[in-house]
């Protein structure tokens, strides 16, 4: 029995161990990874790799075996791609297609792992357990058609056991199963030389996309662009960055650079971007840069497609029940205020979180917008200072002064909002009080904002389809869904009546599917009528476009293949600053400018730190003479 002052007995022992496992953890993740600073969190939410920053599992309340075995699988995966995977290296001889860039993801992971589990036995037994629990939890153990069995799974699985000697899960062995005849059959000869090039990550990639076009994927590895590219470019990765205009294009957002969201890597990685891609847009021709920015803003609206390259093959079946609304148009002025309170209320301790990222950009901003003069003028403002000289020499003139202007006050940004239905629940709710913040903050330093969002009037087609299957469904009818594009608050409404209008992402009912690059190209044309000088576009979204639709009747990399092509166009022949930001997504490969966050909350220092860095420019003629460099 306990004596008086005696707290051991019912003093809780596993809050204790569990802190030292998690110590424990976090010491072997800094040390597989060689990096010192890596950050180790332990959450209820998904597990997530960004730059130097790990997100685990949290143990339950009476953890078992499995859940420590698990953790430590987790972690020591993650730990392995910071350190033996190149993201440059990756987007560079990643395929297009959305099926084989599947089977390459899953094939390079596997090829991580591979290395950590040869040199270390603990570190294979801790991620077979892993991939155990995972198989499993995914329902995968009992799987009897390849339907249901993901060929990318069944491929990394087999490399893996390629690899490592090591046999397949017991809770993988029936998707493998499905699948192995296929794969030996077709890239059988491919599968056994990976082996060989274990440690050479290029080499070992196009010996991945040699299997996937021996299994019928061709098509989806698109152009290999970076066989021009020798390989010294993989070699020579910090030199690389300052360089080189092609292949340093992919490490400007780069997993290592775009978690850091300090403002010294922030800073530091603008200032190598602005020595790069000038050439791009002074060297175009006198013809294309009229074509691009005088003639073609009148007809973009009515045909934004008018300027893409040849060679993006991309169509709409029909245009006829696409729709443009304002927020105001979806619903009644007494739904959008009940949404809106709702939204506040949901976000309460997000709002002051955000509200201080606010206050900091606002600072930044308003430093630049103090007064200055040039003096000693002729006419303008009488310079008071300077009456002293009349004093003491009648026979001087009187001298004035002229407030200079401050360049960043002739500018208008667009937060481009995804509302597809991967958005639901937290992220939409932090992207629209982000968005409603910086609005606000925007405007009291005098920056127009406009704010707008896309998304699909229905699922998996909706009017679009039931009229192409009415009229007999005729081969490859493209675009395939009724586009719903909304106007959230235009750039010329102020903020106080536009603010309700965030409200309506909050509707249940309203987030459906994606279809990014002709977003872009809506708000890019609505950017190119603006009257402002510079003009800054900045996408939010977390995950490639999809839509079922249009993804059923044409190749799997359709509507990727499109969005890559409207970015190069923005990109290279618009005077329009583009800035991404992937939530949970790697939009890298995609943008030159781009930064991808884990967690939905990590949105507002993401879209206050890159604002904060296109205004920190000492004006925006410098920006864009310096150019960007490539991210994908």
């Amino acid at each position: 029995m306990a004596g008086p002052g005696d707290n051991t007995r019912n003093k809780p022992k596993t809050g204790t161990e569990s802190d030292a496992f998690k110590r424990a953890v976090s010491v072997c993740v800094r040390a597989i990874s060689g990096d010192r600073e890596m950050e180790v969190a332990f959450s209820k939410e998904k597990p997530a790799l960004a730059g130097n920053r790990i997100r685990l599992p949290d143990l339950p309340k009476k953890p078992g075996a499995n859940d420590i075995a698990v953790t430590r699988g987790l972690g020591d995966s993650m730990a392995l791609r910071r350190a033996c995977h190149d993201a440059r290296v990756h987007a560079r001889l990643a395929p297009e297609g959305r099926q084989a860039r599947a089977v390459f993801d899953a094939v390079e992971q596997a090829r991580v792992e591979a290395i950590g589990s040869k040199a270390m036995q603990g570190v294979s037994d801790n991620i077979a357990q892993m991939l155990e629990d995972r198989y499993a939890k995914a329902n995968l153990a009992e799987v009897s058609d390849r339907a249901d069995a993901p060929l990318e799974e069944a491929v990394a699985l087999m490399v893996r056991e390629t690899l490592t000697g090591r046999a397949v899960p017991k809770s993988g062995e029936k998707l493998v199963g499905l699948w192995r005849g296929f794969v030996e059959e077709k890239a059988g000869g491919d599968l056994a030389g990976l082996a060989d090039k274990l440690e050479d990550q290029t080499a070992f990639a196009r010996v991945v996309r040699d299997m996937l076009a021996s299994m019928d994927m061709a098509e989806e590895l698109g152009e290999d662009e970076n066989d021009e590219d020798s390989d010294d470019d993989a070699d020579d990765q910090p030199q690389g960055e300052d360089q080189e205009q092609e292949s340093g294009e992919t490490e400007s957002g780069s997993e290592d650079s775009q978690a850091e969201q300090s403002e010294a890597s922030t800073d530091d990685q603008e200032a190598g971007e602005t020595e790069a891609v000038d050439a791009s847009a002074d060297e175009m021709s006198d013809d294309e840069d009229l074509d691009s920015e005088t003639p073609g803003e009148a007809r973009r609206p009515n045909d934004p497609f008018a300027n893409l390259p040849r060679e993006i093959d991309y169509k709409i079946y029909t245009q006829q029940f696409d729709e443009m609304v304002g927020a105001e148009e979806l619903c009644d002025e007494e739904e959008l205020d009940r949404l809106r309170a709702f939204l506040d209320k949901q976000l309460a301790s997000l709002q002051g979180v955000v509200g201080r990222l606010a206050n900091r950009l606002q600072r930044r901003l308003m430093a630049q917008q103090n007064r200055s003069w040039d003096f000693d003028l002729e006419e303008g403002y009488l310079d008071t200072a300077r009456l002293t000289r009349i004093v003491i020499d009648p026979m001087q003139p009187l001298s004035f002064k002229m407030e200079r202007d401050t360049n960043f006050r002739d500018t208008v940004v667009t937060l481009l909002l995804d509302n597809s239905g991967s958005m639901r629940g937290r992220p939409i709710t932090v992207a629209a009080t982000c968005a409603d913040i910086l609005a606000r903050t925007l405007e009291r330093c005098g920056v127009s904002v406009e704010i707008l969002g896309f998304t699909t009037r229905a699922w998996k087609g909706g009017q679009a389809r039931e009229k192409w299957l009415k009229e007999g469904k005729p081969a490859n009818p493209g675009r395939l869904n009724d586009l719903r594009h909304i106007v959230y608050k235009s750039a010329d409404a102020p903020w106080r009546r536009a603010r309700r209008n965030l409200g309506l992402m909050m509707r249940e009912g309203l987030l459906k599917e994606n279809i990014d690059g002709e977003a872009l190209l809506w708000a890019h044309s609505r950017l190119i009528g603006r009257p402002e000088q510079r003009k800054i576009l900045m996408m939010i979204s977390d995950g490639a476009p999809v839509d079922d639709s249009t993804l059923s009747v044409n190749p799997g990399n359709y509507l990727e293949r499109h969005l890559r092509g409207v970015i190069e166009l923005i990109e290279t022949r618009s005077p329009v600053e583009l800035i991404a930001i992937g939530i949970g997504h790697d939009v890298t490969r995609y943008y030159r400018r781009a930064v991808t966050i884990v967690d939905a909350e990590e949105l507002a220092g993401a879209m206050t730190e890159q604002l904060a860095g296109l205004f920190g420019e000492e004006d925006a003629r410098a920006l864009r003479q310096g150019g960007l460099r490539r991210a994908g």
